[in-house]
Formats: structure tokens, C-alpha cells, sequence
């Protein structure tokens, strides 16, 4: 049990992995008896792969709080990773200058979308160079992890690591959550 979020996760007994393939004895042609005087052959079809047994989840109040705040928390944690992904995948768009910074203007704080802005026009204005790394830049990016950390009750700090067609990139957020909305304070793109 974590003592941090009163949460006890147990797996089931672990199964074995079966075999992907199952040998069938028989040559597969009807009449025809199998085995090594007679020549025959034996069949092999995909076996049906047994069902993984699921972890089961226990919530137990722990030493310092409740189940519900403890359920809440690792909501809270999710909805913050899917947040911090889709703001760096449109920060990243924003810089590639196929995405307008305005439409991250709900999400992030009003300085955020500013240095976001400069930073894109200096990208853009690198760019235009004739340099061929200034042309790969920020060019068919993806994030591939994402980490959040809780700093306290309403805040988050997060990272993303973003492959890109010349680079690897890190990524740090700030989420602070205000009037039950979730809103980045920091956005820093290395």
C-alpha cells in the first residue's frame, strides 16, 4: 500500500503465458493417418491466448486520509497527464507554426501564451534561413511519456519527453488548478 495515496493494488496469481502456437497432430488431409512411417504432417493453428487476470484495486483509508480523497488524487493525477500531453503536443504545433497560440489561450496562463508567441516567431524567423537543421525543426513531433508529480492539492508539476524528426525535446509544466479548471503557470520547452 502506498502511504502516500492509501491505495493498495494487488494482482491476481500470475498465469504463465501460453504458447502463441498449438501443434495438432494429424497431416490435415481426411483419411490419412499422421506419424513418421506414413509421412504426415502436423498442423499448427494460433492457440487462444487466456485472458490476463486483472489487477483488482482496494482503497483503504490509510494513515492519514480517506478513500474518496485517495480516489480523487489518482483522478486527479490522470486528468492531469492527458492534460500536460495534449498542451505540449499543441505547444509543439505552435512553435512548428501549424497551430495559432491562441487556441492554447484557455489552457495556459496569459505569460505562458506570450513566450509561447516569441518563441514561435524566433523559430519561424530562424527558419527562413537556409540552414537544413532549421528546417527539420519541430517537424512531425510526438510525445512519448508524460510524468506529473503532485506538489499539493491543487498543483501539479509535470514532464514530457517529445520526439521530433531532428531532436528529443524535455518538456516542464506547472498546473495549478483555479476555479475547478486546470491551468499551466509554466511551460518550459528545452
Amino acid at each position: 500500500m502506498s502511504t502516500l495515496t492509501g491505495i493498495c493494488v494487488t494482482a491476481a496469481a500470475a498465469v504463465p503465458p501460453a504458447p502463441h502456437l498449438e501443434v495438432i497432430p494429424g497431416s490435415g488431409v481426411p483419411g490419412r493417418e499422421s506419424g513418421a512411417a506414413t509421412g504426415g504432417a502436423a498442423q499448427v493453428r494460433p492457440r487462444p491466448r487466456a485472458a490476463a487476470a486483472p489487477a483488482v484495486m482496494e482503497l483503504s483509508a490509510g494513515a492519514g486520509g480517506n478513500a474518496a480523497g485517495a480516489w480523487r488524487s489518482v483522478e486527479d493525477h490522470r486528468e492531469v497527464c492527458a492534460i500536460s500531453r495534449s498542451t505540449v503536443q499543441a505547444a509543439i504545433e505552435v512553435l512548428a507554426g501549424t497551430r495559432p497560440a491562441q487556441q492554447l489561450s484557455r489552457r495556459l496562463d496569459p505569460r505562458c501564451v506570450a513566450s509561447l508567441q516569441h518563441r514561435a516567431a524566433l523559430t519561424r524567423r530562424a527558419g527562413t534561413g537556409g540552414s537544413r537543421t532549421a528546417a527539420l525543426l519541430h517537424r512531425n513531433p510526438s510525445v512519448r511519456s508524460v510524468h506529473a508529480c503532485r506538489v499539493s492539492e491543487h498543483i501539479y508539476e509535470a514532464c514530457a519527453v517529445v520526439v521530433e524528426e531532428a531532436r528529443i525535446r524535455a518538456v516542464a509544466l506547472r498546473i495549478e488548478r483555479s476555479r475547478a479548471v486546470w491551468r499551466v503557470t509554466v511551460l518550459e520547452i528545452g
